[in-house]
């Protein structure tokens, strides 16, 4: 999908039209059933792979986008979930885009000044870095971006599980 789609005339990243609704389920890993406020109850793509501990219970309100591409299969995509004390971002790719685009504004002080920024690039035998930003060949940051979905005493956590693909990508670094 083209980085635009997702950006203002700005450069701004800009979040698509949101459906509230309150969570039923979450299974399979990339499935949720979510009721909407209509009281349509629809299955919605989880675009996380993680077990999303203690923010996939049922019965808290979750936010959808509504996708109208009819080569979709599922319609929705589940954005958003209201915890108690915050919202918890479900989709892991918004992050990247987030980091990606402030970096390339400068906006991120630590990651400021550099020429170039990378997204996806291959390190090591078999591995992907998030961002490589750069200088020429010598001066390089590599940048590593984690969507965190687990709150614990007011702290976000990560990982929530067991990651071994987390352990790949430190042991990269």
């Amino acid at each position: 999908m083209s980085e635009k789609k997702y950006t203002d005339q700005n450069g701004v990243l800009k979040w698509p039209p949101l459906v509230r609704g309150i969570l039923k389920k979450r299974y399979k890993r990339f499935l949720a059933d979510v009721e909407l406020d209509t009281g349509q109850i629809v299955t919605a793509h989880c675009p996380n792979t993680g077990s999303m501990k203690g923010c996939s219970e049922s019965g808290q309100p979750a936010y959808l986008s509504r996708h109208d591409n009819p080569k979709r299969k599922l319609k929705y995509t589940w954005e958003l979930i209201e915890m108690p004390t915050s919202l918890v971002g479900v989709n892991t790719l918004v992050p990247n885009r987030l980091v990606f685009q402030s970096s390339q504004a400068g906006l991120i002080h630590e990651l400021a000044g550099y020429e170039t920024v990378e997204r996806e690039v291959k390190i090591g035998s078999n591995s992907r870095i998030d961002l490589r930003l750069s200088n020429g060949q010598k001066d390089q940051c590599y940048v590593e971006i984690k969507n965190c979905t687990l709150v614990h005493d007011g702290l976000a956590q990560f990982p929530d599980a067991v990651t071994t693909r987390g352990l790949k990508h430190l042991n990269e670094l």
